[in-house]
């Protein structure tokens, strides 16, 4: 833990929305001693209400006393509120969290995908962005399992102004001259999850880290779905590997197309592989959603890529077809539910 920042007073802390990672990282933060009120559904908080959060890590289980509360009011009082909602719901988490925001709260927004603190922003919610790396899952109400890792990247969405207020350019390419440190809220914020022995890397510009996990989002999460596959064999195959080179090469054009200072396609592509390694028993949160019967995130991923790829004249045919067939599928599991 780092214990340079042990001498301020921890801030009110909501967590909305709060699946396996907002748990993860709301339970970290109320071990640390920060009050924390995590806002979830009613089964989730029942449970922890009743029998506090149960939190399973490298086999061994421990209990952890935690506010729960199904009323999103719980925002209110907050110095900075963890939005931890699925992608698809963040347009309307922003209109339920705008009216209820005090001033001064800081939003973080923890979901897949790049454009969600915008997303948010035009809501009326200023939001930072967040890239979270974490495995988690809940595999019953209030039981939290947590596999691995547990890191932030925080940045600004674009460049920063002298002011600490984040500014995009409106050609989608971000002026960083003004933007060679990250900004004040932002090391502020990650003061807070070191101090909870979370660790985090500032960024004076948050996207290209956005971008980066898009990426390897978008190279296994629908080919995972679609086969049935766990990463190793995916990353075994040559022609899933072909594949998904021509994948991470849409990407990485949409992306530079778009400003985004993203290392190019044979670094991503070698990242992509490193990872399947790593992780080879691993099967995508696509796929456990469809086996699930859950809508998946799939547009803010592939989907994100081809809709973003149109509107900037590059074309993304492989993402295209990953996210339309992920989307049938998705359509006969619902019928099917």
């Amino acid at each position: 833990m780092n214990t340079a920042h042990s001498s301020f007073a921890w801030p009110r802390v909501a967590v909305y929305g709060a699946g396996a990672v907002g748990c993860y990282f709301g339970a970290r933060l109320a071990e640390a001693g920060a009050p924390v009120t995590l806002i979830a559904r009613p089964a989730h908080v029942q449970a922890i209400v009743r029998d506090g959060l149960l939190f399973e890590s490298g086999g061994v289980r421990r209990s952890i006393s935690i506010d729960a509360s199904t009323d999103p009011d719980a925002v209110r009082t907050a110095d900075l509120v963890l939005c931890c909602v699925k992608s698809r719901d963040i347009d309307a988490a922003g209109r339920a969290l705008a009216p209820l925001l005090r001033d001064g709260a800081v939003v973080l927004s923890m979901q897949n995908g790049v454009d969600n603190s915008e997303r948010l922003r035009a809501a009326g919610v200023d939001a930072l962005p967040a890239v979270v790396y974490v495995a988690t899952s809940m595999p019953a109400p209030g039981h939290l399992v947590h596999a691995g890792r547990g890191d932030l990247v925080l940045g600004e969405y674009g460049a920063v102004a002298a002011n600490g207020a984040a500014t995009v350019a409106t050609n989608g390419a971000a002026n960083l001259a003004s933007a060679v440190e990250p900004s004040p809220r932002v090391q502020r914020i990650a003061a807070i999850f070191e101090r909870a022995g979370l660790p985090c890397e500032l960024v004076a510009d948050a996207r290209p880290a956005l971008w980066a996990k898009l990426v390897m989002n978008s190279a296994f999460n629908a080919i995972s779905a679609l086969t049935r596959s766990r990463y190793g064999p995916m990353v075994g195959d040559e022609r899933i590997r072909a594949l998904m080179r021509e994948l991470i090469a849409e990407c990485v054009a949409v992306a530079h197309a778009d400003g985004v200072a993203l290392d190019g396609v044979e670094a991503q592509f070698d990242a992509a592989m490193r990872l399947g390694d790593v992780m080879a028993q691993a099967s995508s949160s696509t796929a456990q959603d469809l086996a699930a019967g859950r809508p998946t995130e799939i547009d803010a991923l592939n989907g994100f890529v081809a809709e973003r790829g149109a509107a900037l004249g590059v074309a993304a045919p492989v993402n295209k077809a990953l996210h339309a067939l992920v989307k049938l599928l998705e359509q006969q599991t619902a019928r099917a539910g």
